[in-house]
């Protein structure tokens, strides 16, 4: 159940939403951002609360409610065009005139892909950003050269640890270490702690030299009911010494939850581990795993294999987008989204202007129970061999004639329950 109440009597208007869970009760304080305007819109337009979220139960007794988002393309499919637009859109926020050099970092599993379209995004203002995004995965090579740079906790989540991984180029190192503004990317703030463990964590391993850090949200939830922006951001800058701190976002407020009555207890799957799995992982480039200033890289290459195994799959050469079929979704797994995405963005440029529709979405190990934002789950082992359940949500394989799953391990590595769709092309970049 859903309650909506209405404050006008201030300049900007407080909205208030209270929503029942099977586990408690969620209160929302909210405001929109009037600065946050939607640019491919046909009117002057802000982001409101419905655009951006739904509501659902985490399986984490960490925290029994999740945010879902409209417009991320990780729990609910989603058209590729708008999720860049918020991408866009949400870039726009950040201001021109940053010391530089610049870092823009993103939070997996989920704003990986959020963070590479910000940070494309903002090239067009500062073409020498780097783009690095933290891990759940473990990289190993056979010289070594892939080495940690620093580890965080995020401690309400799922999945608690975080890996980040410096570059083996000495250009793109001296850079990192030398970056003056963090641009930290992320769906959705609560409480601040993240950004601070982040901040932290970076200035130990090198990062002394940062001045001013800009945390990016789709939704911003950290501000308190009882204080104002300021007295938060007080609150944040006083364990920030030496930085300034800014926060952008397409929408902020604050939550609190009330426990229903005797809630029935729950056991999380297993799925808070950083090893790097039995499945080793294919030449995919570097989109953000490693510090990079072109989250691009590899993208041709996979594009390539997509349309080799559509050919084989579908006995049509050469690539024709006529012969496209009707309802397309493309899934991501795990961190590995951004290529994907890009190539969910290219299909659908492919079918423009036709009544042929492509969307995104991604697997995930995230636990959420039905109900809610959340109608369909599918769960099955992960293709990374971590032995592991993974989960796709809001996904009935049914409603679509052909479901991409875009894969960094080999093919083969993916559980049979996918294998055996007949509408389910498994684009892998090794045979």
């Amino acid at each position: 159940m859903i309650t909506d109440f209405k404050n006008s009597t201030t300049s900007h208007k407080t909205y208030k939403r209270s929503i029942a869970l099977p586990r408690g009760t969620l209160d929302l304080t909210y405001k929109i951002n009037p600065a946050a305007a939607k640019n491919d819109s046909q009117k002057d337009d802000n982001y409101q609360l419905e655009d951006l979220l739904g509501f659902a139960q985490r399986i984490n007794p960490k925290r029994a409610f999740l945010f879902v988002s409209k417009v991320l393309g990780r729990h609910i499919p989603v058209a590729p065009s708008t999720m860049r637009s918020a991408f866009t859109d949400l870039a726009n926020l950040v201001p021109s005139d940053l010391p530089e050099p610049i870092l823009v970092i993103g939070m997996a599993e989920t704003a990986v892909g959020l963070s590479a379209g910000v940070h494309q995004a903002l090239q067009t203002r500062y073409p020498n950003a780097l783009l690095l995004n933290s891990t759940r995965h473990a990289q190993h090579n056979d010289d070594n050269s892939e080495t940690l740079l620093t580890t965080f906790s995020e401690d309400h989540s799922h999945a608690s640890q975080h890996l980040i991984y410096q570059s083996s180029d000495k250009i793109t190192q001296a850079q990192l270490l030398a970056s003056k503004t963090l641009i930290m990317v992320d769906d959705e703030a609560s409480t601040g702690n993240t950004c601070v463990n982040v901040v932290t964590a970076l200035r130990n391993a090198g990062l002394s030299q940062l001045e001013q850090v800009h945390l990016t949200t789709l939704v911003d939830w950290s501000l308190s009911q009882n204080q104002g922006t300021a007295d938060v951001d007080d609150a944040i800058s006083a364990r920030l010494p030496n930085i300034d701190f800014h926060r952008h976002h397409l929408l902020s407020g604050a939550w609190q939850w009330t426990d229903a009555p005797n809630p029935e207890p729950i056991t999380m799957p297993s799925v808070d581990t950083t090893d790097a799995g039995s499945q080793s992982l294919g030449n995919t480039g570097n989109w953000g795993r490693f510090p990079t200033p072109d989250s691009t890289d590899g993208f041709v290459n996979y594009l390539e294999n997509f349309q080799a195994a559509l050919t084989s799959f579908s006995d049509q050469a050469p690539f024709d987008k006529q012969q496209l079929p009707e309802r397309i979704l493309v899934l991501g797994s795990n961190e590995f989204v951004w290529l994907p995405f890009l190539l969910a963005e290219w299909l659908e440029g492919q079918v423009k202007n036709s009544k042929k529709t492509v969307n995104f979405s991604a697997l995930t190990r995230s636990p959420i129970a039905l109900g809610g934002a959340i109608t369909t789950m599918l769960s099955f082992s992960d293709n990374y061999g971590l032995g592991m359940t993974n989960f796709a949500y809001n996904v009935e394989p049914s409603d679509w004639d052909l479901i991409v799953l875009c894969v960094e391990t080999s093919s083969d590595s993916v559980d049979d329950m996918w294998q055996g769709l007949d509408n389910v092309l498994v684009v892998s970049p090794t045979p």
